[in-house]
């Protein structure tokens, strides 16, 4: 390096963007980037991701109003006046930003957000990205600051060629990622599953389904046993499914997958959406509250189902153990049939299947209607994991669309 060259700043650009305190991704970046200077490369990638939120301009800060980073403090504290509010008009408040540990701790944040936070930062920063923690409370009139709330993060990657920018688009309409590749595996593994589990148990509850000649001699038995096979390996699949999504109920990063989603009425205004989407289907209301996953209906609905799908596992593995009844386990597990009798429960196991699959009718009608009604492409976001919204529409579980 020469005496005239001066060091050059570091190209970044805005990567993962987690809201966890209900603001917009837009209005989430906005907040980071408040009171930067125009050089702070982190501040000019800011700036720059906001094109492709109109509408959203950077709040204009004087510079003693900001309170920069020290060793000791690892984020800055900076007071925004005036601030747009999406209801009570414009106040002012204080914006914490910086490492996302410290400004974690020194915030307030629910212990399912908390896990949800810690899960996407892992993974923003597995991906070389550095998650910029974001914070905000209120500014009394008499100038004290109250509690600070997490607002989420926005992590920045260090861009390496040119061609690594993602360009900045317009639109009326906007693709906002929902499913992730996890889900929409576990969905479609789901349905081949329950089509295999219902066909074999079918055959076994019938099998004068099959043809004459091959229902008599040594032929029926070698047939049969190989669909009892392909049914208990299937069954056996949808177990470690099962256990699969209970476990990333509690450590996915993916808050659609994560254990709050299965109870969907936690307060008033849940069970007012509930009335307002029931009312929306019985042809009463001509327009239902727009949720970007599950409304309350939907969700009380695939609960159910997983709670279904837990009996049908139950009395299964019931009917399995009949044949280990050596083994302490599967003497256990079979217990209920030495209580009920075998043939109550292969009734209930029958039942069971056969309400699944009233379930399964039912769900590709309502997905079909709803993605031609409001065209959004539900059904296609489970294989691309992607919906398309308006700009400017404002979900019940997500914040505005941008």
């Amino acid at each position: 390096m020469t005496g005239t060259d001066t060091p050059v700043a570091p190209r970044l650009q805005v990567g993962d963007v987690l809201s966890v305190g209900g603001l917009s991704n837009g209005r989430l970046i906005a907040l980071a980037a408040a009171g930067m200077a125009d050089d702070d490369p982190v501040g000019q990638a800011l700036a720059r991701s906001l094109n492709a939120h109109p509408g959203i301009p950077v709040a204009e800060v004087d510079a003693s109003d900001v309170d920069p980073a020290v060793p000791d403090r690892k984020y800055a504290l900076v007071r925004v006046r005036q601030l747009p509010m999406a209801s009570g008009g414009p106040r002012d408040v204080s914006v914490m930003r910086g490492d996302l540990d410290e400004v974690r701790k020194a915030s307030r944040l629910s212990w399912s957000a908390k896990t949800l936070l810690r899960s996407n930062a892992w993974r923003s920063v597995s991906r070389d990205m550095r998650p910029l923690g974001v914070a905000a409370a209120p500014v009394r009139a008499d100038g004290t600051v109250g509690d600070y709330r997490m607002q989420g993060f926005v992590a920045l990657r260090r861009l390496t060629d040119e061609h690594d920018a993602v360009p900045d688009q317009e639109a009326s309409f906007a693709r906002v990622f929902l499913w992730s590749a996890l889900l929409r595996w576990q969905h479609w593994l789901n349905v081949v599953l329950i089509v295999t589990l219902s066909c074999t148990g079918y055959l076994i509850m019938n099998p004068s389904l099959l043809p004459g000649d091959v229902r008599v001699g040594e032929a029926s038995g070698y047939l049969m046993g190989w669909v009892r096979f392909i049914h208990f390996a299937a069954a056996f699949t949808w177990l470690v499914v099962g256990l699969t999504r209970v476990v990333l109920a509690f450590v996915s990063s993916d808050r659609y997958l994560r254990w709050p989603t299965f109870w969907p009425l936690k307060c008033k205004a849940d069970w007012r959406h509930l009335g307002q989407v029931l009312s929306h289907y019985l042809f009463v209301r001509r327009e239902p509250p727009l949720y970007l996953a599950h409304n309350p209906l939907q969700q009380l609905a695939y609960t159910s189902l997983y709670a279904v799908a837990l009996i049908q596992m139950a009395t299964g593995f019931m009917l399995y153990g009949l044949y280990e009844q050596t083994n302490g386990f599967w003497a256990f597990v079979s217990t209920p049939i030495h209580w009920w009798g075998v043939p109550a429960i292969r009734l209930f196991h029958a039942v069971t299947m056969f309400a699944i699959w009233a379930f399964a009718i039912m769900h590709v009608y309502f997905a079909v209607r709803a993605d031609t009604l409001e065209r959004h492409g539900g059904v296609s976001a489970m294989i691309n994991g992607g919906v398309w919204l308006r700009r400017g529409s404002k979900p019940v579980d997500a914040p505005e669309v941008e």
